[in-house]
């Protein structure tokens, strides 16, 4: 019995345990695929899933708005960063149950080495790759859509073609020049090297005047894109994905050939 006194039918009850680390139930955690996880998904990386839990075998990334390089852009800015498209990329060829990808457009350009980037590890994929321009693939974002395995673009959409720029300081002597006339190649043999159109017929549209109001270059329509050989093909998002789905039971068909030679 305890030293106090109880009252009338009160019995000594033991005194409460403290709550110890065992006793205290932790916070319900988030199961892999919630609300919340999916929205910090599309906060940081504009998509709902990531590569590894992807539960179809086509994968779809987005390139839009500004290619950011090594250079903040400002908060207003709609941007994608190279630092979020390459990471998935390399999940998407490491992961065996994503047989295709898709990649979707519509950038204004920006970053030359972080668009060049980008479409080299696109070119390099081992697996089939479609690229769709919608609304616009201009600049950089030229390269980027002629990298995959095949490319679409919508009737209304656009691709602006011009020479590359430098900007902030500028030292003008001629290695300034040299360096700019390199990088410029760099762009060219992409292009050339990964679409139809001639050396030739892209230096032309590139260096086109009075086509466009403050710039020197030529803004291509859709159709005038696939006559030019610059893309493959007029289509939409259905196209697209039949196109794609047809070359993954392609390469399917030819893994199991050379399975049984």
């Amino acid at each position: 019995m305890s030293n106090e006194y109880l009252m009338p039918g009160q019995m000594d009850a033991p005194p409460a345990e403290p709550a110890t680390p065992e006793t205290i139930a932790p916070p319900p955690q988030a199961p892999i695929g919630s609300k919340n996880t999916v929205l910090e998904n599309i906060e940081s990386l504009g998509q709902s899933r990531v590569a590894a839990t992807e539960e179809s075998n086509i994968y779809a990334i987005s390139i839009i708005g500004q290619i950011e390089g090594h250079i903040v852009l400002p908060p207003q800015n709609k941007t994608t960063k190279y630092e979020h498209i390459i990471p998935q990329l390399v999940a998407v060829e490491q992961n065996d149950k994503i047989e295709g990808v898709l990649l979707i457009l519509n950038t204004v350009g920006g970053d030359v080495e972080a668009g060049l980037a980008i479409a080299e590890m696109i070119s390099s994929l081992s697996k089939p790759t479609v690229t769709l321009v919608l609304g616009g693939g201009h600049s950089i974002g030229v390269p980027i859509a002629v990298a995959s395995s095949y490319s679409f673009i919508a009737e209304t959409a656009t691709m602006t073609i011009h020479p590359i720029r430098l900007t902030g300081l500028v030292i003008g002597v001629p290695q300034s020049f040299e360096y700019l006339e390199k990088m410029q190649e760099r762009v060219i043999r992409f292009v050339t090297e990964h679409s139809r159109i001639s050396e030739e017929k892209f230096r032309e549209l590139m260096l086109t005047t009075g086509e466009l109001a403050r710039d020197i270059g030529t803004s291509v329509v859709g159709r005038d894109a696939v006559a030019y050989g610059l893309i493959d093909e007029i289509g939409g998002l259905g196209d697209a994905m039949r196109k794609l789905q047809q070359m993954i039971e392609q390469k399917r068909s030819n893994n199991q050939t050379g399975v049984i030679q």
